[in-house]
This record gives C-alpha cells, sequence and structure tokens, in this order.
C-alpha cells in the first residue's frame, strides 16, 4: 500500500502525453497487467486523462471496426521509464478514480495520526480526566473497530455526562459497539443519579417528577 511520503513524491513528478502535451495525472496501478496477467512492476501510472487526446478519440471507431468492442486507447508510462504505450481501455472512466488527490492524500493521512495519537491518549485519559481522544475514536467513522470498543470502555471510568449527547447522536455499523456505548451510557446516569426523559432525551435528576426541558411528566 502506497504511503502518503510515497503519494506525494509521486503526485509533484511531471510527465507529458507526446499526443496531446496534457500532463498525465498520477493513477494507481490495477492489480494485474490487462495485456498478460502480471503485475505492473510499479504502484504508479501515469494516464493521459485528456478526453481530446488524438489516441483517445479515434481509438473508439479503430477498435470496434479491428475488433468488435467498445473501447479506446489512452497514452500511459510508468515513472522508471522512458517511453510510455497506449494502453486499451474499456470506457471515459477508465483510471478516472484511482488518481491520486494530494488533498485527500494528505486528509487521509491527518487522520491516521489523529488516531494513533488518540490511541496513545488512552492509557492516561482517566487519570487525566481526557474526554477528548474517547469521543474522537467513536465520533470517527473511520477509526478501526478495535480502537473504538477501547475508547468505549473508558466511558465509564472518566464518569463525564457531556459525552451522552454526542454519543447518542452518532450513528454505529457495530452492533457490539453500539451495545456497548448503550450500556456505558446506562452506567453512567445510574452512576451519577440521573436519567434522560423519554420525551426530549435530555439529562435530569433520576428523582426528578417533571423534566425541566419539556415539562413532561415522568411519574
Amino acid at each position: 500500500m502506497l504511503s502518503a511520503d510515497d503519494c506525494m513524491r509521486y503526485c509533484k513528478m511531471e510527465f507529458y502525453c507526446p499526443h496531446c502535451n496534457t500532463r498525465l495525472s498520477p493513477c494507481e496501478t490495477p492489480p494485474f497487467h490487462i495485456g498478460d496477467g502480471l503485475g505492473w512492476g510499479a504502484e504508479v501510472m501515469f494516464v493521459c486523462l485528456n478526453d481530446e487526446c488524438p489516441p483517445f478519440v479515434n481509438g473508439w471507431q479503430h477498435i470496434e471496426e479491428s475488433y468488435g468492442h467498445v473501447g479506446s486507447y489512452r497514452y500511459m508510462r510508468l515513472a522508471n521509464e522512458e517511453k510510455g504505450e497506449l494502453m486499451m481501455v474499456g470506457n471515459k472512466m477508465a483510471f478516472t478514480g484511482s488518481v491520486l488527490d494530494p488533498e485527500v492524500i494528505m486528509a487521509a493521512n491527518h487522520r491516521y495520526h489523529q488516531e494513533k495519537e488518540w490511541v496513545e491518549q488512552l492509557n492516561t485519559c482517566v487519570e487525566e480526566k481526557n474526554l477528548t481522544p474517547v469521543l474522537g475514536i467513536l465520533l470517527d467513522e473511520k477509526s478501526s473497530l478495535v480502537n473504538k470498543m477501547k475508547a468505549s470502555r473508558m466511558l465509564v471510568p472518566l464518569n463525564d455526562l457531556s459525552c451522552i449527547d454526542a454519543l447518542r447522536n452518532q450513528q454505529y455499523t457495530d452492533a457490539n459497539l453500539e451495545h456497548q456505548i448503550n450500556q456505558a451510557i446506562v452506567e453512567l446516569l445510574q452512576k451519577n443519579f440521573m436519567k434522560e426523559c423519554p420525551d426530549c432525551m435530555e439529562i435530569v435528576k433520576k428523582k426528578a417528577a417533571k423534566c425541566k426541558h419539556c415539562g413532561k411528566n415522568l411519574e
């Protein structure tokens, strides 16, 4: 898998199509070579994605007349090769979804390092009364399930009711994680002699006869 540094290095490389002089786009290579089933020998290929490029424009008719298939050609080359070649593609969208985007790469890299930092902080979050790494992991959709489960086990020891609203408004794709979080919320409320209003879901005292937020009778 490409590292963020490798992706950025490829994004800075400049190669141009000899047919239209368009700068080639760095794209992650397919898992197999289209022609012989072998690997490409590179993680990234540089592809001309200009729809006005002559080989792409003229290739549709050539492939239909020669092979009876729908397709065309895009120019591509590898970083370690002097010359490129025309590669057959089956549709206009080929490779457009695998272009390396520097902004996306940097954002993903930042998120990865942020999660790593939060995981390290879980070891001391209870003694430091630091809810931030716990909520950070639990509310980040891309955090791993292992880290989410670990973070959810810190909720009761932290004993901070301010986490409940955020956790209630989060959607969970794993039933076990959702159950563990819901159980933690129940324990937190019981531990602090509080409860949730069944109508407005605001937190009130356990012995309250009426919700101070919406006025619902709680007896």
